[in-house]
């Protein structure tokens, strides 16, 4: 059975669940003195130290995540996780400039003034003392299946929330099980947020529609209980799925009104919310623009772009 450690993070999401089984840590938290002490404590209440670990499973390449690996990585623990991962956080800086570059021009052209589109993408620059650049020992692939604690745990690839993203599920105690880093969470929904091409000049994935997908497949399979990176431990796991994806319809449907007239991305976002300060605005704009790409999919929406460079939404038949 995996344990819950929580780690804490100096970010406004709080405490991280890191899962242990044995010898295996899923996880392991952002790099910083308060969470690093905090693992090693709760390795100690299994007597275990950080060195003692055969190896950490990566969910997603986010810095509350996967921050903590290069220290671990330095102990002697192999570091696993999808290639998509293994590719960012072993360069997260050039990630991030990668980020910077496309989303100040994207910004623009969907009606973000350039100066605040240069602040905007700057301020995920404060996330990189938490998140050192780490090579990863081997990688995961959708199917593979890992002997843990005389568990048998299956690896599977998911969609929306991240480039990379696993989830873990076994069987323990006659209940069917997920360890499922942020890709499902209790008290708040998950905003996916967006995320260029994967390579330059390629198509920028759209998260969202992506996102409602794999939970609806998630829905299905009818887990048992859910092990959030979040929070406390999902019983209902069905139940709080279809509550995210109402929540998201309910959302989709109100930038379906916000386009009634022509509307950038940017006016969607004010539309749905006010006075929002700037460290906010990232966060806002892909949720903003995830329910037009889910409206475009469903050919509710049409973008153009016009003679001044920007990209304006107009209803179908408007």
């Amino acid at each position: 059975m995996f344990s819950r450690l929580s780690i804490p993070t100096p970010f406004q999401v709080g405490p991280v669940n890191a899962y242990l089984a044995g010898r295996t840590i899923i996880d392991p938290g952002p790099d910083s003195e308060e969470s690093w002490e905090a693992l090693a404590a709760g390795l100690a209440d299994h007597d275990l130290e950080p060195g003692d670990l055969d190896r950490a499973l990566i969910t997603h390449p986010h810095p509350d995540h996967f921050g903590a690996a290069r220290r671990l990585r330095e102990a002697g623990v192999e570091i696993l996780a999808a290639p998509a991962t293994a590719e960012i956080i072993r360069a997260f800086g050039d990630r991030l400039d990668y980020e910077q570059s496309f989303f100040e021009d994207f910004f623009v052209a969907h009606g973000m003034s350039r100066s605040t589109a240069s602040t905007v993408v700057e301020l995920p620059e404060a996330y990189l003392p938490y998140a050192p650049d780490c090579e990863v020992d081997a990688t995961l692939a959708d199917g593979d299946v890992l002997e843990i604690a005389d568990l048998d745990v299956t690896v599977e690839a998911v969609e929306g929330h991240a480039p990379g993203e696993l989830i873990f599920t076994y069987e323990a105690a006659g209940r069917d099980r997920a360890i499922v880093g942020d890709h499902v969470l209790g008290d708040v929904t998950p905003n996916p947020l967006l995320q260029p091409p994967a390579e330059p000049g390629g198509e920028r994935p759209r998260m969202l529609p992506a996102y409602n997908d794999s939970l609806a497949e998630l829905r299905d399979r009818g887990l048992d209980e859910i092990l959030p990176g979040h929070g406390e431990r999902i019983e209902a796991p069905g139940e709080r799925i279809d509550e995210m994806l109402a929540a998201h319809e309910d959302r989709t449907d109100n930038v379906r009104a916000l386009v009634e007239e022509p509307a950038t991305a940017m006016d969607v976002m004010e539309g749905l919310f006010d006075d929002l300060p700037a460290t906010e605005y990232f966060p806002a704009m892909s949720e903003a623009i995830g329910h037009l790409d889910v409206l475009e999919a469903r050919g509710d929406v049409t973008p153009t772009e016009g003679d001044d460079g920007l990209v304006r939404y107009e209803a179908t038949g408007a």
